[in-house]
């Protein structure tokens, strides 16, 4: 069964970091391009941050770019997103997906497994 599992979660402070990180069960996910979305209450899902099959290419959302950091390791099966200078409305639920796509990608539509999520609370 193919599982993504996120960590990494938690409450934190306006202005700190955190690290989440995303666990693949299998090693398909290495050809595939990865990324992560957010869910705040009363809100749609949104897309964060993608990056490649090989790491040569990330995009992120305006909202968090220069502020958050994508990266992977595939020999691990690991996808990781630096959060720094976190604001309250950064405050969601952080999900990582895998592509059916090696190119990195904004689109959910192109996402066809998904982790449970791991609830990120910034406070002011």
């Amino acid at each position: 069964q193919v599982q993504l599992v996120e960590s990494g979660g938690g409450l934190v402070q306006a202005g700190n970091s955190l690290r989440l990180s995303c666990a693949a069960s299998r090693r398909m996910f290495r050809n595939n391009a990865m990324g992560w979305f957010r869910q705040a209450p009363g809100k749609e899902r949104e897309f964060v941050a993608t990056i490649s099959w090989n790491g040569g290419n990330t995009y992120y959302d305006d909202s968090v770019k220069g502020r958050f950091s994508v990266s992977r390791d595939n020999a691990k099966d690991m996808l990781y997103l630096q959060m720094n200078s976190l604001k309250p409305e950064d405050t969601a639920v952080y999900y990582c997906a895998a592509s059916r796509l090696a190119a990195a990608s904004t689109q959910s539509n192109t996402y066809n497994y998904w982790g449970q999520g791991t609830q990120v609370t910034v406070a002011a």
